[in-house]
């Protein structure tokens, strides 16, 4: 028992271990789980008591005692008669524990993780598609499989515990700056790391943007990666080639000889080897070549790196076309959510359009960094023929006050191309009936989203189905819905 209890301890980084406290040889060997939820212990568990802004772990020890928990992992010694393992920051030491009590599944497994601002979702699934394409069976872990995009460290490794049950090979998952920063994947060492790209985003969290590459960087470290994959046409891919201590492989567009692009597709010919994926917008082409040099770096060749993508399903929300070809007009859905993103997301439209308009429907979410409003109406309005401001999750906040921050950043020459409508479902119908033959009419914000929250609650709503809705009013075709949509609309 006091050697299993010591593998445990072991799991533990170096130097965080204060003390140990009770008979920590008598449970560990035995302990069944550990999480970070006093409502999940069950007789066996380990609880780490983890101290946040609101709540803090510790004081819901007694509880977790009560429940059936042998074993605490805390920062203060409680006057609690259970075995205790005192840290520096249970965060930090969560994942590694979890880890262990599982018999540290991710080295089982071939695990693939992406970051950056914008691409994690199509990234990962393209990464997916290619793993497939080469036999593997494979798992993905990101934006349209929970409610985190990184889920928390025991429930990670929770969830990759059953993978290696379940046979899996392989698990690509999207690796925010949330978990970064908060040590959700401590505990995972990554085959291959890729990164997309950075804009502004999470500053409520991160502050700066200087703080927000720091933890987008961590993930390029000997402790969480074994080699890396960044974009070097964006000058913090460049930085992090500069700052990793891994081997890193770097991508850039001039990759993608002899580049073709249009609303549902792009292809190319990489390192010789002829590329379609079926996915449109000039941006998807960096996500596609971070997906390529991912598979180069795990072994997998060219050609099968290309037939997994040729096969990729549609990705939810992501530069979604839901009308059908045969429409006046075509109407895209994405998730773009931030400055950079929605330049991106129209400037590709803006290529694909032709002599068409485009229009842009988006919105900015409430209780989130507030900095970002004014730059958002500054790209719809630079880059959008007609623009709809209109609400995106307005959560505590006033609607009509965010959408005037967003105002703000719109200059004075666009504003009379610019329409203002609190209630989405009435924007994206503006949108749709100001829409003429050849234009693009693009919803941005949401994307996948099934859901739009006012206040505490969540009412349904779905920017594609919506706009189905509203197309079918109108007496246009529609595209169906794609089958990888319907299930995250019923999930």
């Amino acid at each position: 028992m006091a050697e299993i209890s010591r593998h445990l301890i072991e799991a533990i980084p170096t130097g965080s271990l204060v003390e140990t406290i009770g008979d920590v040889d008598a449970v560990a060997g035995a302990i069944v789980d550990l999480t970070h939820d006093s409502r999940d212990v069950g007789e066996g568990w380990a609880f780490a008591c983890v101290p946040g802004d609101t709540h803090d772990g510790h004081d819901f020890a007694a509880g977790a005692v009560d429940a059936g928990a042998t074993l605490l992992i805390v920062q203060r010694r409680l006057p609690l008669d259970v075995a205790q393992l005192v840290v520096t920051d249970v965060r930090r030491c969560m994942g590694p524990l979890a880890a262990r009590v599982h018999g540290d599944p991710a080295t089982k497994l071939r695990m693939v993780g992406i970051t950056g601002t914008n691409g994690k979702t199509t990234t990962t699934h393209l990464v997916g598609s290619i793993l497939r394409a080469a036999g593997m069976t494979e798992r993905q872990i990101g934006t349209l499989s929970g409610t985190r995009t990184t889920p928390e460290a025991p429930d990670l490794q929770r969830r990759l515990a059953g993978y290696v049950r379940d046979g899996v090979d392989a698990v690509v998952m999207e690796v925010s700056s949330h978990a970064l920063a908060l040590h959700r994947v401590n505990g995972v060492r990554f085959d291959a790391a890729g990164f997309t790209n950075l804009g502004r985003d999470h500053l409520d969290l991160h502050v700066s943007m200087e703080a927000y590459f720091r933890a987008k960087a961590s993930l390029f470290t000997a402790e969480l990666a074994n080699a890396g994959v960044t974009n070097l046409d964006d000058p913090y891919g460049r930085l992090l080639l500069d700052a990793a201590d891994i081997e890193m492989d770097g991508y850039r567009m001039d990759d993608a000889v002899d580049l073709r692009v249009d609303v549902g597709r792009h292809a190319f010919r990489w390192r010789g080897t002829e590329v379609e994926v079926p996915l449109g917008g000039r941006f998807n082409v960096y996500n596609s070549l971070c997906a390529l040099t991912v598979a180069a770096r795990l072994g997998i060749d060219a050609a099968t790196a290309a037939h997994g993508l040729a096969s990729i399903p549609p990705v939810p929300g992501r530069f979604e076309v839901v009308t059908a070809p045969d429409a006046p007009f075509v109407v895209v859905v994405d998730y773009a959510h931030t400055p950079d993103g929605l330049t991106e997301l129209l400037t590709a439209v803006r290529r694909d359009a032709g002599s068409g308009r485009v229009l842009c429907v988006f919105g900015c979410g409430g209780d989130r960094d507030r900095e970002k409003r004014p730059l958002m109406g500054a790209a719809a309005a630079a880059h959008a023929d007609l623009v709809v401001v209109t609400s995106d999750n307005p959560r505590h906040e006033d609607p009509q006050a965010i959408i005037d921050a967003a105002l703000g950043g719109i200059e004075p020459r666009y504003r009379d191309d610019v329409i203002v409508e609190v209630d989405r479902r009435t924007g994206i119908a503006a949108a749709l009936g100001a829409a003429r033959s050849g234009d693009v009419v693009v919803v941005a914000g949401k994307g996948h989203e099934t859901t739009q929250t006012i206040g505490d609650t969540a009412y349904p709503f779905d920017d594609r189905a919506v706009t189905r809705e509203l197309l079918a009013d109108m007496n246009l075709p529609t595209a169906p819905v794609p089958a990888s949509s319907t299930e995250e609309a019923t999930s």
